[in-house]
């Protein structure tokens, strides 16, 4: 198989599996309390928050800088929120419908945004992995995989609250996947992609998925229940999140 299709493939592969597994594993649960699902919003949470602020961020600034990190962080801030004034606009509830089921569907959408932004950036790396040798490429994509497990449980736990049917559910979580395989169709054929481009995309991407945890995910978490179970998830989700990034 030619190398750049073989590497497009894989790429897609991991991110696809990935985020959809996670969109899967969602539905385990038949039917779950509101303190679970605060718990797992909070968890959701804290673990966005973690990955972005120990992994995509750093990485942006050591690439590129400082500057030019906050400039894409920014960026994605002002995408989300220009994103979410457009769902807020065009999910607000009929007659006879609770107002909270089309917010948490819009909740979800906005996280898998996030995380296809987020997985364009990882596709780049798995690209140019394989452009290098075909194992460091494998080994990346693995790793990249597993990383994508808990964005795809984050993405779908809100939708299934919302109401939103498990095969749409892993769906989306699928699609939200794919701009890994373009990534590294991109990286591969780039090799050496430019680091201002590379850090910009990371920096967005973080930047988007902290207004959505910020703007979104824990004030969701609240709602549902209003003890201290969302705080507990949450600060699960930070430790959690910190020890992948350490391992992965």
């Amino acid at each position: 198989m030619n190398s750049l299709l073989f590497s497009t493939l894989i790429g897609s592969l991991a991110g696809i599996v990935g985020t959809g597994l996670g969109g899967a594993l969602a539905f385990l649960i038949k039917q779950p309390s509101r303190r679970y699902l605060s718990s797992v919003l909070g968890f959701s949470a804290g673990l966005m928050f973690s990955v972005v602020c120990f992994d995509l961020l750093p990485k942006a600034f050591e690439i590129g800088g400082l500057l030019n990190g906050l400039l894409g962080a920014f960026g994605g801030v002002a995408l989300m929120a220009l994103l979410q004034d457009i769902f807020e606009t065009r999910t607000r509830p009929v007659k006879g419908q609770k107002r909270g089921s089309k917010n948490y569907i819009r909740t979800g959408i906005l996280i898998g945004i996030g995380i296809a932004l987020h997985n364009l950036p990882e596709g780049l790396a798995i690209g140019t992995g394989f452009s290098t040798t075909q194992s460091y490429g494998i080994g990346l994509s693995i790793v990249i995989s597993l990383h994508d497990i808990p964005e795809g449980i984050a993405m779908a736990t809100p939708m299934r609250i919302g109401g939103m049917g498990i095969f749409r559910v892993v769906l989306y979580s699928l699609l939200a996947g794919i701009p890994t395989g373009l990534g590294a169709f991109i990286g591969y054929i780039l090799g050496e992609i430019s680091p201002i481009f590379i850090s910009l995309c990371l920096a967005f991407a973080g930047g988007a998925m902290v207004y959505i945890t910020a703007s979104e995910l824990i004030p969701e978490s609240r709602d549902l229940y209003k003890g201290r179970i969302s705080a507990m998830g949450l600060v699960a989700g930070v430790f959690t999140g910190i020890l992948l990034v350490k391992l992965f």
